[in-house]
């Protein structure tokens, strides 16, 4: 049974030996009834397990190293799921850190919770795409979404504007609600952050907003798997977790409201809009073959879903047939690319 920590961080490290401290040190801060579970996943490039190890000596009670082969992000999640200890649960990349005032008023909100017999199953804050080479900032918030100072449920939040979307970096999930749900991320798959902010929500049943600055999101390095570069030739994994999430939940079933079905819809419109612009970007027959192939996969499981994905207004203009339509549809991203500032 958890409960005897507020909170337990997971932080999946590989090779991250250059800039984990950081990470560590803004977890540190949140106080002493929380966990830090340091996730080795198989570094063989630097010193990244003994500074590990070196960390759980330093704080023994609240650090522990926990060491495994490589499995990938998504099995370094499942590793620190397995031996989280506290009442909620949160993913910190360890390239990435949290503010710390902000975690005051996020560590306030859990506290109290964790003696309620009913608390809270989802936590949201907002999170900061921290740009490196461009030294710009850009805060995703939520309050046009949600309601602010109550806990809530989805019939009370409102419409998410285009692009907006709950990313690991904003959530703070219950940790025997994702139990509960038997909860796995694909190994050896980037993207898989991707399953974690979305299948989880058909269970969620009570939410509290802060509109504060939590995660600090580092983008741009050259290795990072949201790159463009690296995401182009990665594409076989991003169909995968796609699959996947086709596969995890039935719409509109699965939804408890309208306002879940329309959200989960909107972004599994997303993820194949990704599909199909990056493959048309690869501009390779094998590549066509494989953007038919993932609307198929949808279609052959879920006609009626297909048809609502296919028309709604995040995937107009990916699919435009001939050389012209794939043309229109790679400069429509490059303008989604610059008003909305990811990659």
């Amino acid at each position: 049974m958890t409960g005897t920590k507020t909170i337990s961080f997971a932080v999946p490290c590989y090779n991250s030996a250059a800039y984990m401290d950081k990470c560590i040190e803004s977890l540190l801060a949140c106080g002493e009834d929380i966990e830090i579970l340091i996730v080795n996943d198989g570094s063989t490039k630097d010193n990244t397990a003994e500074k590990a190890d070196e960390w759980e000596a330093r704080y023994p009670g609240i650090i522990r190293a926990l060491h495994k082969e490589n499995g990938g992000h998504g099995s370094a999640v499942n590793m620190g799921l397995a031996n989280a200890s506290g009442r909620y649960f949160k993913v910190v990349d360890s390239d990435d850190w949290l503010d710390p005032e902000a975690m005051e008023r996020v560590m306030s909100y859990l506290r109290p919770q964790c003696e309620l017999q009913y608390p809270t199953d989802l936590v949201i804050a907002n999170y900061v795409y921290e740009k490196v080479h461009e030294g710009t900032r850009t805060v995703m918030n939520y309050k046009n979404v949600f309601p602010q100072g109550v806990e809530f449920t989805w019939a009370d939040t409102k419409h998410f504007n285009p692009s907006q979307y709950l990313l690991m970096h904003s959530v703070i999930y219950r940790t025997e609600m994702l139990r509960d749900m038997g909860l796995q991320l694909p190994e050896h798959c980037f993207y898989v952050d991707n399953i974690f902010v979305y299948v989880p929500l058909t269970k969620v049943r009570t939410m509290y907003y802060l509109n504060v600055d939590m995660y600090r999101y580092f983008i741009g390095r050259e290795d990072q798997s949201v790159n463009e570069k690296v995401m182009m030739g990665r594409m076989d994994q991003q169909l995968r977790v796609t699959r996947t999430m086709i596969d995890s939940v039935k719409l509109p079933e699965d939804a408890s409201t309208k306002q879940l079905r329309v959200y989960m819809e909107s972004y599994l419109a997303m993820m194949m809009s990704i599909c199909s612009i990056f493959l048309r970007m690869q501009h390779t027959p094998e590549a066509e073959e494989k953007r038919q192939g993932i609307w198929q996969y949808l279609k052959d499981r879920d006609e009626a879903l297909y048809k609502r994905i296919r028309h709604n207004v995040v995937c107009m203009g990916v699919n435009l047939p001939t050389e012209l339509g794939r043309r229109v549809s790679l400069g429509g991203y490059r303008v989604a690319q610059k008003i909305f500032k990811f990659n």
